[in-house]
């Protein structure tokens, strides 16, 4: 391999590592997102189940 030839492999090598850091920053992003939107979920669940328990309470 020439040298031209190999520094052309490395700069692909390069090219594809940023492609995947970029790729992952972008899917741990997304991650954290989700994450934040399921304890969002889960304290509207909380508040709407804690209601509904007080509303049935007030029949008993």
């Amino acid at each position: 391999m020439t040298h031209t030839e190999q520094a052309l492999a490395d700069d692909k090598m390069r090219a594809e590592i940023a492609r995947l850091i970029s790729e992952t920053a972008k899917i741990s992003a997304e991650t954290a997102e989700i994450q934040q939107n399921m304890k969002y979920r889960f304290w509207v669940m909380m508040a709407a189940y804690i209601s509904a328990m007080g509303i049935l309470l007030k029949f008993v």
